[in-house]
């Protein structure tokens, strides 16, 4: 039996295999509002035979977009265009879920294909970003506004509410996203935090509001919603953010509510020296799992579908996402599940072709 190809329950939720999609940005949302792209982005991926299909970063407010381009799930609009995305999804044997975000001081940017790069101006329709500590991303963003401890406990209704939106469109899992430098990381890494009150300081106070954000999310969907917390396992940089203090925070937020601890690093400052390579990610999961002794899943640079296979018998992970190499080929699960010798039920719509 295929490790990859073998289901994994998270409360009522089964997944069909270990392979999910890691949450992609498109840019290409109005109002935040997802459309026929997303459809098509998202249920490629789902016919491919991915067992979990995360949504884009989408926002829980609209200052809490990366760009005027995200995707959202802060009004009932944003529910109604999302249903028949999620619905299409499950469809096709999937479990649709969303990734659930606040980009804070690193929001109201262009799309990284754009020729103009930095912060938005509120001409273009921009906005002036919040963040832990009015210290802006690089010189070329926006200088964000600090949030008032009034201001943050508003972050954690609007991510309870976007959670019961979520579960209102369909979405069977919610991921909130505490990683790549976006909101919740600015508040975990001493590099962006520099507050001095109860969310600023200790470990303790650092890692305060992302654990707020998970129990509240945990409260909002209930106790069948499998809910995942992405984090950046380490900034890279001497003096920021550590793989140890991944393993309190992934203890914390396993008791918070979280099911499963997404491990991803990088993406709170500019530039770091981050030693690429495949797998190049793989060891940080796997010592929060062994360490935190929660279940994690493992993303960056997983290409082959034996180096995946081995990643979960090696026990370093309990959920594979890939990003870059789903975009390649839509496919790779079925391609995957050939290679590893595994007889695949395909969706009924093209059974015939195999």
């Amino acid at each position: 039996m295929s490790a990859l190809f073998s289901p994994l329950t998270l409360r009522s939720v089964t997944l069909p295999n270990r392979i999910a999609v890691s949450p992609m940005c498109q840019y290409s949302a109005r109002g935040g509002l997802p459309d026929e792209w997303h459809l098509v982005h998202l249920g490629s991926r789902a016919v491919g035979g991915a067992g979990l299909v995360l949504t884009e970063a989408t926002a829980v407010s609209g200052v809490g977009r990366i760009s005027p381009d995200d995707t959202g799930l802060w009004s009932d609009a944003h529910v109604e265009a999302w249903r028949p995305i999620a619905e299409f999804v499950r469809a096709r044997g999937s479990v649709p879920g969303v990734q659930l975000g606040h980009a804070g001081r690193k929001g109201s940017t262009y799309p990284p294909f754009d020729p103009r790069h930095g912060g938005v101006p509120d001409a273009e329709g921009g906005w002036t970003p919040v963040a832990p500590s009015a210290v802006p991303f690089s010189d070329t963003y926006r200088v964000p506004r600090e949030l008032t401890p009034p201001e943050i406990a508003g972050v954690v209704g609007d991510f309870a509410a976007a959670a019961r939106r979520a579960v209102a469109a369909g979405f069977e899992v919610v991921e909130v996203h505490a990683a790549h430098g976006y909101l919740l990381h600015q508040f975990l890494s001493p590099l962006s935090n520099h507050r001095t009150d109860g969310y600023g300081g200790s470990l303790a106070n650092r890692t305060r509001l992302a654990r707020e954000v998970t129990a509240a999310v945990r409260a909002a969907v209930g106790d069948d919603v499998p809910v995942l917390v992405r984090i950046s396992a380490t900034d890279w940089v001497d003096g920021g953010w550590a793989v140890e203090d991944s393993v309190v925070l992934a203890r914390d937020l396993a008791a918070a509510g979280a099911d499963l601890v997404d491990v991803s690093s990088g993406g709170s400052v500019p530039r770091a020296d981050i030693p690429l390579g495949p797998g190049y990610q793989v060891p940080f999961a796997e010592a929060v799992r062994s360490k935190a002794e929660v279940p994690v899943g493992t993303v960056g640079m997983i290409t082959e579908a034996r180096q995946a296979e081995a990643v979960l018998t090696d026990g370093a992970a309990d959920l594979v996402l890939l990003g870059r190499e789903l975009l390649r080929d839509p496919y790779w699960p079925l391609r995957a599940a050939g290679e590893l010798g595994v007889r695949v039920t395909p969706p009924k719509q093209y059974a015939r072709a195999f």
